[in-house]
């Protein structure tokens, strides 16, 4: 993947966060920006078409936890 270079200002206090984060998880501070850039483009990105969501029939109110495993184990032993 091709990556083109920015400059940015930022706030010292995030700075030290992201480079807490860095160390944390063994990877660069840039590591860490590209993944909040990416984060900020794609909540902000527009859709072409909408999404396709899947409906699903149902009685018209919230499942509680019984009911999602109970059709949960239905569906896992009708295999």
């Amino acid at each position: 993947m091709s990556m083109k270079r920015t400059n940015v200002y930022a706030d010292p206090e995030d700075l030290a966060l992201i480079t807490q984060a860095a160390e944390r998880r063994g990877v660069p501070e840039a590591e860490i920006i590209r993944e909040g850039i990416h984060l900020a483009a794609m909540a902000n990105r527009v859709w072409d078409e909408p999404l396709d969501w899947p409906t699903f029939d149902g009685p018209g109110w919230v499942a509680d936890k019984e009911e999602v495993r109970a059709a949960v184990v239905r569906r896992t032993d009708d295999r």
